[in-house]
């Protein structure tokens, strides 16, 4: 052999290394006051949903899977930074025109992805901050197309306040005002733009979030699926967002990505139930939205990624979205963010590991300004003494105007929430030993992060990022050009 007849396995052998060296591209389609009844595998009603149960059975069905908070952008937050929403002082929902929004000081999932060499997108609804310097690509993302906050969050909405018109965005830039016709096209414009940018970035490694803003009210579909189910305008809503998942996982497909991509499906919070036939289902769970019962938070989660996800397995170890950026850094061996976050690598979960377990002590649930109103462990759950708001055995809402919530007071309550899924047999009575052991996680959470029930302070908070009085009067100037109109 001459020194130029080289083996053609020696030649192909960069090609292979360089192949298994190629970062996983990671996707997260995450929907907007989801129900975990709401996806055929989890039990829905009414409608179809291929897309979601194929995810289901070439990947890993979780069924103790946890947003960390019961309402929109604190949940988002928990999300993006792998924090407690309340520990960077991000609570509820962040109205148009807010004074506050993500500290630009913090570090989120898209930056950690894109110091490490990734294209990043974000399609759909935003919601911590609509100041510029709060807004996506101030926050790690390349491209970003969308709505700032919620798409109820406009005039032409039958229950909306004081608020200005609804912006459609392209980057930092208003496209125009969103109209009816926005509304009910956006699901297919976000996929649109979600499967081009797969396949412009084929070659490279991506991280692509595509939040979509329904089935949050109002509901809006396209033509294309208005009245194909059972279930209303809801159902419709569901399936054309099944079909979303569809159209990226063939575009996942089709570029030959399959078995080096994850993909993730989960949910913000809860169905919002007082809208009744414009609302989804808790399934077996208690209450939805805006609560800190099983309802309010545990989600639907899907992953599916061929030959490191498990086919069609099922889960049943908790976990919550906090715990997913510092997975994702241990998946692409990137650096932790310099501050305190609160989430964990749970890796080990995601795969099937033999033996794994949560590496958490317990999970802290707050809700409204910082109340402690239950904590997690394992398959048991305290909930502490609060005021929570419930349709009772009362319907709710027809036609996108919803019932009136009662308020009632939680005692200190204990569930095990395996065996009693719907939390309906309190057990701290019965077991006083447990409701001490419990406790200790309580105070720790306390200790933490503060709780305004019991108006303790936390050692461990950090401040939102805050406007100027020069940034908030440009602020009022993007939403309305021609002067903020008086309230009347």
């Amino acid at each position: 052999m001459t020194k130029f007849a080289i083996p053609l396995f020696a030649l192909l052998l960069p090609l292979f290394i360089q192949a298994e060296e190629k970062p996983p591209n990671v996707v997260i389609i995450f929907t907007d006051d989801q129900g975990y009844g709401d996806v055929g595998v989890y039990g829905a009603e009414g409608y179809e949903t291929p897309n979601l149960d194929r995810m289901a059975a070439e990947g890993r069905m979780f069924t103790q899977w946890y947003a960390a908070q019961p309402v929109c952008t604190a949940s988002r937050t928990g999300l993006l930074t792998g924090c407690y929403p309340n520990r960077l002082g991000m609570h509820g929902a962040v109205g148009p025109g807010s004074r506050h929004g993500i500290n630009p000081e913090e570090t989120t999932m898209a930056e950690l992805f894109k110091s490490n060499g990734y294209s990043t997108a974000i399609f759909g609804k935003w919601h911590l901050g609509d100041h510029e310097k709060f807004l996506p690509l101030n926050h790690g993302f390349d491209e970003y197309f969308g709505i700032p906050y919620s798409n109820d969050m406009w005039p032409q909405h039958p229950t909306a306040k004081h608020f200005p018109p609804l912006p459609l965005m392209e980057g930092n830039d208003r496209l125009r005002t969103a109209n009816e016709l926005d509304q009910k096209m956006m699901t297919t414009w976000l996929t649109a733009k979600a499967v081009d940018f797969i396949n412009r970035n084929r070659e490279n490694p991506f991280f692509l979030y595509v939040p979509h803003p329904q089935p949050h009210v109002p509901l809006y579909v396209s033509d294309r699926f208005a009245g194909t189910t059972e279930n209303g305008i809801y159902g419709d809503v569901i399936s054309e967002i099944d079909w979303s998942v569809g159209e990226i996982l063939n575009a996942i497909s089709t570029n030959g990505l399959d078995e080096n991509t994850l993909v993730i499906f989960t949910c913000d919070n809860g169905p919002w139930l007082s809208y009744g036939t414009h609302a989804g289902s808790s399934g077996p769970l208690r209450e939805g939205k805006g609560t800190a019962w099983e309802g309010g938070f545990r989600e639907p989660c899907l992953m599916r990624w061929p030959g490191k996800i498990p086919a069609g397995t099922v889960c049943d170890t908790p976990a919550m979205n906090i715990d997913l950026l510092p997975t994702m850094a241990h998946l692409i061996g990137a650096d932790l963010p310099g501050k305190k976050i609160d989430g964990r690598n749970v890796w080990p979960i995601l795969t099937g590991e033999e033996g794994a377990t949560n590496p958490h002590d317990s999970y802290w649930v707050y809700y409204k300004q910082n109340e402690l109103q239950a904590v997690i462990r394992g398959d048991w759950k305290l909930v502490l003494p609060h005021t929570y708001r419930t349709l009772g055995d009362g319907p709710g809402g027809d036609k996108g105007r919803p019932s009136k919530y009662t308020n009632l007071k939680s005692g200190l309550e204990l569930y095990h929430i395996k065996e009693d899924i719907g939390e309906k047999k309190d057990m701290a009575a019965a077991m006083p030993e447990k409701v001490g052991e419990m406790m200790k996680f309580v105070e720790a959470a306390r200790a933490e992060l503060g709780d305004n029930l019991t108006k303790r302070k936390g050692s461990g908070n950090r401040e939102p990022g805050r406007l100027t009085e020069e940034e908030g009067i440009a602020l009022d100037k993007f939403h309305w050009p021609n002067g903020k109109p008086e309230r009347k």
